[in-house]
């Protein structure tokens, strides 16, 4: 029976083999045609790109238009907290809280809010007269009318055994400024010019008052940061840029001046460029708009586009020399594009995932979409503009023109009669070929280090334990980090390290962050207020929490004037005759919805605000609040949301940040079991599956132990690095797998000899321009959120209490 089934087996395994052969030698013989068709008509190929890039670069400049909702873009785009603020709206609208501060709003509205700190060591107590002149000043500001102030002090001393916790100094104070607009469009932008204006005047009030620092914030200012990052950010792009064609260029070059091919080097990021160029002006023709989250495309861009480059390079420098320089183009195509194909295809795939419907966050989704067409502009430029340009390349070698001068390379005889200097710049490596050198461009610097050095360290027998050791230590700590993942909502981790609003949300990180914000807590259905069980659950509902309530209020006004309401119609009489006429409980007017049912008032709904005491991470403690809370309203009798203008950013972001990694990841190996059987070798697969699945659970560890956040910039990089990890794996792994030496250490060695100059040309170029860029670009420290729809903390003094202002001056409110 054994022996029946060993050659059914064995014709099963020679029948796959084969239609992986047939397949994969199909797919070679079809580049090397389109590597023929191009080296035949490289005019048409390099020309038809180039008009696309300017009839669409054309269409970029006017059609050019900002994103101007930052929430659609960073928030959850299906998230409970929008259908909360909803119901909170329609309960309570913004038309009936004239009176009220702005933590009693649904939405972040218009305002303006400066902090003032003292020098180290001083009071901002004893600076009374300045902090006056300057809200003067601000009360002064045209259009500035009717507003609302809040105070706050930060870094705040108690006067020693105080029983009453009198303030002994401050370091800072908080003051807010809060517009009323109703919605009106005319309301608005006057409320954006107010809005402009408080800002210049907070710029001027510091050059007057050298003795205080001022940081000034409005709620434009994080939309305008956001899309001045790209402005603040000109010149580092442009450093970038330059330092990766200077090491494209110089990656590419070596002393024989006649197979050098620097101006390649720098070719090729320019076809990326122009292919990124094309894509923005198709974005944009689509009624796409614009955000700073797209700075990132062209980098990302660039990683696969220069790979494709390098290894086309690679190559050509693999393929014979007495062949026509049209069949080496050919060869080239057929050597490499079968791999850059699919490495494309992946990426497409992974940001195709990152693109649908099942990513929660717009600028994930935008962002993703841009890459898919980058994606395959850039294919689709690299083997026609750039071939295009290697089939001139490979002309000017065959007919022995200088790489640089392009000028005729002079015979051996004559070089020798030449000074040294002269030898040096036009030596065309004619010393190596009198040698019977079977492949001069091994005499690259990247080649001769790894076949000379490299190859022989890791490939020896006392480094491979060291490796291994090595790996399972930085598996050990990825792992670690997987457990230790943080979600992020922080939109200052969009914006440029040295704008207004990342200062400001320092500062107020690190005096005004005692507090959670203000939690709106409604409640929506008709409630017996006056039964004690009711009163006890409303009780431990609050508890922990610091509450700003019409009920207590009301119930300690009962108690004070000793009235008895414990029935419906006593409860609800006193507070409308009685407790709601009262001056300093008026405000509590707005709290409460009652309805008219013939002679009988209820009370509809209602609402309190609870603000919790909080450490110094308060995002991620307010986050912990939202998540206890919720709950609560479904197993309570009393039926009631929870809101604040920040829940929109905070709800469920851990879900919405990991799925589209989630959805890549799996897309990825999805295609990758399909074509198990299919593609260059089955072994290749299981090995380039192992490989990227460590590598994306050790960037997504050690992103963690380096307190990076789970926002939607990391998203982004972790879903690239998917595609970068298979870009860099795959063309190694299947050259081993597929290598005719006799020892797995000469496989290896012949993998790096083809593929490791690329690698190392391309990781370079990469790396070079986006750490450049990067890392002074985006500010990924941990810190508040605080100003993404208005956390109002505070640090000894509790923020329940403002000022009115109008035309006739301050009004107390309580």
């Amino acid at each position: 029976m054994c022996f029946l089934r060993r050659p059914g087996a064995s014709a099963g395994w020679i029948w796959w083999r084969m239609l992986r052969q047939v397949i994969h030698r199909g797919l070679q013989s079809f580049f090397y045609k389109l590597g023929l068709f191009v080296s035949r008509h490289p005019v048409f190929f390099l020309t038809v790109p180039a008009v696309l890039t300017i009839i669409f670069g054309f269409s970029l400049l006017n059609r050019f238009q900002p994103d101007t909702d930052l929430e659609s873009l960073v928030a959850p785009s299906h998230s409970l907290a929008k259908i909360e603020r909803s119901l909170a709206s329609s309960l309570f609208s913004l038309d009936q809280s004239k009176s009220q501060l702005y933590s009693d709003l649904h939405t972040p509205g218009r305002y303006g809010r400066v902090i003032l700190l003292s020098k180290p060591g001083g009071n901002i107590l004893h600076q009374a007269d300045v902090i006056l002149q300057i809200h003067r000043a601000v009360l002064e500001m045209k259009d500035g009318r009717s507003s609302f102030i809040g105070h706050q002090l930060g870094g705040v001393m108690e006067v020693p055994n105080s029983k009453d916790q009198r303030v002994k100094s401050a370091r800072a104070i908080q003051i807010t400024y809060y517009l009323q607009t109703y919605g009106s469009v005319t309301q608005d932008l006057i409320g954006e010019k107010w809005e402009s204006e408080f800002c210049k005047l907070m710029h001027k009030m510091q050059l007057d008052h050298q003795d205080l620092q001022l940081y000034s914030l409005a709620s434009f200012s994080l939309w305008k940061d956001f899309h001045q990052t790209s402005l603040l950010a000109r010149g580092k792009i442009l450093v970038s840029l330059m330092l990766i064609l200077l090491t494209a260029t110089l990656s590419s070059s070596m002393k024989d001046c006649l197979r050098s091919k620097p101006f390649l080097g720098l070719l090729g990021v320019l076809t990326i460029c122009i292919s990124s160029v094309t894509a923005a002006g198709i974005f944009f023709i689509t009624d796409g708009k614009y955000n700073s989250t797209l700075l990132g495309i062209p980098f990302f861009a660039m990683g696969h586009g220069t790979k494709g480059v390098f290894e086309l390079l690679s190559g050509w420098r693999r393929t014979r020399e007495n062949l026509p320089f049209k069949d080496r183009v050919a060869d080239a195509y057929s050597d490499v594009m079968v791999s850059y194909t699919m490495t494309s295809s992946l990426y497409f795939i992974a940001f195709g995932m990152g693109a649908s419907p099942f990513t929660n966050i717009e600028a994930v989704k935008v962002f993703c979409q841009n890459m898919c067409v980058s994606i395959l502009l850039n294919y689709f430029y690299i083997f026609s503009f750039f071939g295009s340009c290697l089939v001139f390349a490979g002309q000017l070698e065959q007919n022995r023109y200088h790489s640089i001068f392009c000028c005729k390379i002079p015979s051996a005889e004559y070089l020798d009669r030449k000074p040294v200097w002269f030898q040096t710049m036009m030596n065309d490596g004619h010393h190596h070929t009198s040698h019977h050198e079977t492949n001069p461009y091994q005499h690259h610097f990247i080649q001769h280090f790894l076949r000379e050095h490299y190859n022989e360290w890791i490939t020896n027998i006392y480094v491979k334990p060291f490796v291994v050791i090595l790996y399972l230590i930085y598996a050990s700590f990825s792992f670690m980090g997987c457990l230790q993942i943080n979600d992020g909502a922080n939109i200052i981790n969009l914006l440029a390290s040295e704008s207004p609003s990342v200062s400001y949300a320092l500062i107020q990180q690190k005096y005004f962050s005692n507090y959670s914000p203000v939690i709106g807590f409604y409640i929506y259905e008709p409630l017996e207020y006056w039964n004690g069980t009711v009163q006890e659950d409303l009780k431990t509902l609050s508890q922990g929490f610091n509450t700003v309530s019409w009920i207590e209020q009301y119930y300690q006004y009962l108690r004070v004037g000793n009235f008895s309401a414990t029935n419906k119609s006593d409860f609800i009489s006193i507070l409308q005759s009685s407790f709601l006429k009262k001056p300093e409980f008026q405000h509590f007017k707005n709290d409460i919805i009652f309805s008219k049912a013939g002679d009988e008032n209820n009370i509809i709904a209602s609402r309190l605000y609870l603000v919790a005491r909080t450490s110094e991470n308060t995002q991620r403690e307010a986050v912990e609040l939202l998540e206890k809370l919720r709950p609560l309203s479904l197993i309570q009798s009393i039926k009631f949301i929870v809101f604040n203008p920040t829940f929109v950013f905070m709800d469920h972001y851990g879900l919405s940040v990991t799925m589209p990694v989630l959805i890549s990841g799996f897309g990825i190996l999805l295609v990758l079991i399909l074509t198990f059987f299919l593609v260059i070798h089955p072994l290749g697969n299981f090995w380039l599956i192992l490989s990227v699945t460590s590598i994306e659970l050790g960037v997504l560890g050690l992103m963690t132990l380096w307190n990076v956040d789970m926002d939607c910039i990391s998203i982004l990089c972790l879903i690239y690095t998917l595609n970068f990890a298979i870009d860099h794996c795959a063309p190694l792994l299947y050259t081993f797998v597929l290598a005719t030496e006799h020892t797995r250490t000469q496989c290896i060695k012949n993998s790096l000899q083809e593929h490791g100059t690329a690698i190392l040309q391309n990781v370079s170029s990469f790396l070079i321009g986006s750490r450049t860029h990067c890392l002074n670009h985006l500010h990924h420290e941990s810190s508040t959120a605080a100003h993404c729809g208005g956390y109002e903390g505070g640090s000894g003094l509790q923020h329940n209490k403002g000022y009115k202002c109008d035309a006739f001056g301050p009004n107390l409110i309580v």
